[in-house]
This record gives structure tokens, sequence and C-alpha cells, in this order.
């Protein structure tokens, strides 16, 4: 699968898509993540892409036209879906990331930032407005990349177990390993007896109540 973020900071996202588990997919070609500059497509003197807003308000605001022909030139004619992120959309779930990763091969990711896109791009290329969480961050490099990590991750192979996907286990919250008896300033913190006990039913039925807690 292929992933197109249009950021003001390429080198964001190319540093965390060049690590870990992401940096392993994309090494081994299951995906792949191309950070394009937005200032690369404008047309405007000195690669301007904002402008200050109509009506007033602070700050800044990304213009439409740039942005549209950012699309355009990373579409290269193909009906590719567009998310934005912002604040002000939709919260992004494990759901979207599922339908995502099943629906489409490529995916193009516009990061907001300032005060927010011009509100005709969204109409123009019937993008989808989504955010991570209930909070405002300074960008939207972060929300590209926990989007981007949330989708990757439901492609087979980019774990190296398919398996490992906690949505598809019996998985706790609560997970412990050696030693078995941990000290720490005078006191003693033990692993539960029942995931040493070797009983799958009864440990199986201990992880699923932490997981309900």
């Amino acid at each position: 699968m292929r992933f197109d973020v249009i950021t003001l900071f390429p080198e964001v996202i190319e540093s965390y898509s060049a690590h870990s588990i992401i940096g392993r997919a994309v090494r081994n070609k299951i995906i792949s993540i191309k950070a394009h500059q937005l200032r690369n497509f404008s047309k405007r003197k000195w690669k301007q892409v904002d402008d200050r807003p109509y009506g007033g308000g602070p700050g800044m605001v990304l213009d439409a036209a740039t942005l549209l022909h950012a699309v355009d030139k990373v579409r290269k004619g193909r009906k590719v879906p567009v998310i934005i992120t912002s604040a002000a959309g939709k919260q992004f779930t494990n759901a979207d990331a599922k339908n995502f990763a099943k629906k489409h091969q490529q995916l193009i990711i516009i990061a907001g930032h300032y005060e927010g896109i011009d509100a005709r791009v969204t109409k123009a290329l019937k993008a989808k407005e989504y955010s991570v969480g209930p909070y405002i961050l300074t960008g939207g490099e972060v929300p590209a990349m926990v989007i981007i990590d949330s989708i990757a991750r439901q492609k087979k192979g980019v774990l190296g177990k398919f398996e490992s996907l906690e949505e598809g286990r019996v998985s706790s919250p609560e997970v412990y390993t050696r030693p078995e008896v941990l000290s720490y300033k005078g006191k003693k913190y033990r692993v539960p007896k029942v995931l040493l006990s070797g009983n799958h039913a009864k440990i199986n039925e201990w992880k699923k109540s932490r997981r309900q807690k």
C-alpha cells in the first residue's frame, strides 16, 4: 500500500517512516511512504502557500490552489482517496484503519497547518477530515503518521506475524516478564500467580478480566 503525505515538513514524515516496524515494512516493500513538500507545488512568488483568512482572524490559511495542484500531481489521473488532518474532523478509529487497509492501495494525506486549510479543498476533493483525538496539535504531521501507522499495521506482513494484531488475540493491558519477584525501594512486586500456573484457560480468563477494567 502506498501513502503520499503533502506537508510543509516532509522531514518529520521521513524520519518516522525510516524506523521501527514501519521502517521495516517500507524496506520490505509491503508499504511505501512518500512525503511531498507543499511549497514545490506553489505557482506563487517565493513559493508562498498561505494567505490571510477572509473575514479576518488570527494566523494564516493554506491556500486552495496550491493544495489542489499538489493532489492532482500526486494522483496522476488516478482515483485516490484524500484525507485531511484537522482538529475539527471526525476522530479516526481502528475501524477506519481497517476499512482503508481493505479497500485502498493508495492514500493521500494532507497535513494541515497554521490556522487550517481553505475549506474549498475538502469540497473539491470530496476529502475526509480526521482528527486523532480530542485535542489540538501544532501541525498535521503527527496525526498523519498516526493514521499511516494504524492503517499499515492492518496489512499482512507489517507486524511480522499477522496474529500479533492486538484486536485479534486474547491480550491484556497488564504484561509481566522476569524476574518473578521484583524488589524496588524495599518493596517486592510479584507476577500474578495465575500467570505462573500453566493453566491456559485460567490465564485467558484473567487476561479478559484485565481488558474489561
